[in-house]
């Protein structure tokens, strides 16, 4: 007799597990626990077989007919249900590694080693907003350009068009990365040149102004803060490396006695050597009775990790700078680059390797940490003390000519 939603509803469990039969090979199995599981018997090549169609009432009974019918169709067309679900099983999990998402994430991690950590919680938020609830499912070989399009110009809609370029750069090396393990073919992303206008571009505020300039180096005498923050106000717009750069300074990198700093840039990989003018090496002097333990120059709360990126703004904010509008940490860079060249006449070629570009000369020769080192050391020099003049509030003369040559 067929089985009904009262009795099954009305079955109770027992000290052992028991059938209710409905027909054509379908029962409902009564566990001890009171769980209630459908499933159907049937026979392949002489063998009997169960297959498993779900729990009651997630599965209820019109539903639990209904796949017992399926399969028994296939059985009529030679196909073994139990085999068949294996398959799509492991075709579903198979799509799903091989899910942009999946191989998206894979990238990600593989690169955090290589950025700063910031960079990489903003690009896991990136994607995890504005690109993986769209495409991050899908298999990665099935996604076209048009797709690609679609979320960038979704971001684009709402006014982030910085955000839409930053997301298809990323989305075209997650491709790349996928080409490169034998996961996809090709990248859709350089098919969308031009499709997505370029966004405009700021220039992150700073100060060229020498008397502004004085009158900033002075303020900086009035900060109430840390120490090491202090310190490192002091030192950054001597030194004007990148801000990331200057916060994970090591002592294991600067060497007070020939009064150098060598590390990795950030961005190329390559190692840099940054001069120390006197100024700045003292000031490293009194910072190390206080941090030369550790191992950073610039330690956080936590002296095992540096201090804040966010710090050097803060600091300057504190002080009454608006970092929006007026000078950031990395404003330091444009601030040196400028008025070393048009207030103190130095060499264009000196400024940018110090500031660690890449600039080919006429060998092609692209940078070379040690080209123009003695240039450099007098340069830095010459930074340094016309620094202090104008924190002296001293009327500075330009100079003619290259002093640093």
């Amino acid at each position: 007799m067929p089985l009904t939603d009262t009795a099954i509803r009305s079955a109770k469990p027992t000290e052992k597990p028991y059938k209710l039969a409905d027909e054509k090979g379908l029962f409902l199995l009564v566990n001890p626990n009171g769980a209630k599981w459908w499933r159907l018997k049937f026979r392949v090549g002489g063998k009997e077989k169960l297959l498993s169609l779900g729990t009651y009432p997630d599965v209820g009974l019109k539903k639990a007919r209904a796949d017992r019918d399926a399969a028994r169709s296939m059985l009529a067309d030679g196909i073994d249900p139990s085999e068949h679900r294996k398959a799509t099983k492991a075709t579903r999990e198979a799509l799903a590694a091989n899910s942009f998402e999946i191989i998206c994430r894979e990238w990600l991690q593989n690169k955090r080693s290589n950025i700063e950590e910031a960079q990489y919680t903003k690009a896991l938020a990136r994607l995890e907003k504005d690109v993986l609830p769209w495409i991050g499912s899908r298999p990665i070989t099935d996604i076209t350009a048009p797709d690609v399009l679609a979320v960038l110009r979704r971001i684009d809609a709402r006014g982030a068009r910085y955000t839409a370029h930053k997301a298809k750069s990323e989305i075209s090396q997650c491709f790349r990365y996928a080409i490169a393990t034998g996961r996809a073919e090709r990248d859709p992303c350089p098919d969308l040149k031009g499709a997505i206008p370029a966004p405009k571009t700021e220039n992150l505020p700073s100060i060229t102004n020498p008397k502004d300039v004085g009158e900033m180096l002075r303020a900086f005498d009035g900060f109430k803060g840390t120490f090491v923050v202090k310190c490192a106000l002091e030192i950054a717009p001597r030194v004007f490396v990148r801000p990331g750069e200057l916060r994970k300074a090591a002592w294991e990198d600067i060497d007070l006695e020939k009064a150098e700093w060598r590390y990795l840039v950030t961005k190329t990989k390559t190692e840099h050597l940054v001069p120390l003018a006197a100024q700045v090496v003292a000031t490293l002097r009194e910072l190390q009775a206080l941090t030369g333990h550790g191992q950073y120059v610039f330690p956080g709360r936590d002296p095992k990790q540096p201090m804040s990126e966010a710090a050097v703004n803060a600091a300057l904010r504190r002080l009454g700078y608006d970092t929006k509008t007026e000078i950031t940490g990395h404003g330091f860079r444009a601030m040196a680059r400028t008025i070393l060249h048009e207030e103190l006449h130095q060499k264009p070629e000196v400024i940018e390797h110090q500031l660690a570009h890449s600039v080919s000369d006429s060998l092609g020769t692209a940078y070379n940490r040690t080209k123009f080192l003695k240039e450099r050391k007098a340069m830095m020099q010459l930074w340094a003390d016309y620094l202090d003049k104008l924190k002296a509030g001293a009327e500075v003369i330009q100079l003619r000519g290259n002093t640093a040559a």
